[in-house]
């Protein structure tokens, strides 16, 4: 499936938040019962399609689309819809295009924007409603109503799956620092933490459609997934085995192929090449200590690589003495002292939190 929410249909999208200047417009057309065809861009292949009509290429107003869509034919605008330039224009597409529409008006819009890639928007005076075509998309835009009750409900299971994902990323703390952990547990914490970076995408796409309006919808969205991302890239870190890819890389495609509705413990145990089987999930891994040791505070991400590098696990840092930390390079005597106590103080913690999860 395509992903309509990225890329340049996204910024088509944000150009027609509610309260911007041509989504104004745009509502004026609606409102009037009049229906409209306005086509955003104006590259060489569009310019092939248009005929007639008369050339204005004047600023846009509001009140300009709206008394030049009273004419039948369509407004052609400039790539940032700054500018109308051309009013009362016919379009002449490519009649073999495949089109799923029914009335002249949507089907030339979807063959324009097929044909051309350009944003075309179709206001339908029957149906009253505003429809985007760009490329291979046809999306019908919603109002704002609609919009925040479902970003609303979007937040509340985002904070549910949050709570439950952050519950079991203090069970594979716990477990890193007893060296028990699985395959298994590591791929699921993972399949939970994209699951949640995957509510927070869509709930994105609500966000790119409220425009100004949804600025409460994005700080709440902020707050829920700070850090999120990175326990994520730190836990690939830890157990990755893939050398020719960073964590990013794997993570994306973690990210695509829960979109596709591929993503299981195995698939992703198969990215980090941790196995290729179910039998795989039970065998045990141990962390580099990536996500443990960036949570101690004052201790640089050079300093960290050090530690990882020199001892190759959590569990030979955890072992390590004083002395043998202090040999490091960026570890004084203080700052051995500071990752020693430090993480006693975690493991700690995190063994009484454990026992009660």
């Amino acid at each position: 499936m395509e992903d309509i929410y990225h890329g340049k249909f996204k910024q088509s999208l944000q150009l027609l938040a509610p309260g911007s200047l041509f989504r104004i417009g745009v509502e004026n057309i609606l409102q009037a019962n009049t229906g409209g065809l306005i086509v955003v861009g104006n590259s060489p292949e569009l310019m092939k399609l248009v005929s007639g009509g008369f050339k204005i290429d004047c600023e846009y107003t509001p009140a300009r689309l709206y008394e030049l869509a009273k004419m039948d034919g369509a407004i052609i605008m400039n790539g940032d819809a700054t500018r109308i330039l051309i009013a009362n224009a016919q379009l002449d597409p490519d009649p073999s295009l495949p089109s799923q529409e029914t009335g002249i008006r949507h089907r030339t819009a979807e063959r324009v924007a097929r044909q051309t890639g350009e944003l075309v928007v179709a206001v339908s005076q029957r149906r009253k409603v505003i429809t985007l075509y760009q490329g291979t998309v046809i999306f019908r835009l919603r109002d704002i109503s609609t919009l925040l009750v479902k970003a609303n409900q979007a937040l509340q299971t985002l904070e549910k799956y949050r709570n439950v994902m952050f519950k079991d990323l203090q069970r594979l703390s716990g477990m890193e620092f007893e060296d028990v952990v699985t395959v298994s547990e590591v791929c699921e914490v993972l399949r939970r933490i994209i699951k949640v970076l995957h509510i927070g995408e869509e709930i994105e796409n609500y966000i790119a459609e409220l425009g100004s309006e949804g600025r409460l919808v994005k700080m709440q969205l902020d707050e829920m997934l700070a850090n999120v991302r990175e326990e994520a890239l730190y836990i690939i870190q830890d157990y990755n085995r893939t050398l020719d890819k960073t964590p990013e890389e794997l993570l994306n495609t973690m990210l695509r192929a829960f979109e596709e509705d591929i993503s299981d413990s195995v698939f992703i145990a198969r990215i980090l090449s941790l196995g290729t089987a179910a039998s795989h999930l039970e065998q045990q891994v141990s962390p580099r200590g990536y996500r443990m040791l960036q949570k101690l505070p004052r201790i640089p991400s050079s300093v960290i690589d050090n530690l990882v590098e020199r001892f190759a696990l959590l569990s030979n840092v955890m072992r390590a003495s004083i002395e043998e930390l202090d040999e490091v390079e960026g570890i004084g005597e203080v700052r051995a002292h500071s990752i020693k106590n430090g993480l006693k103080r975690m493991q700690e913690q995190l063994f009484l939190e454990y026992k009660y999860i």
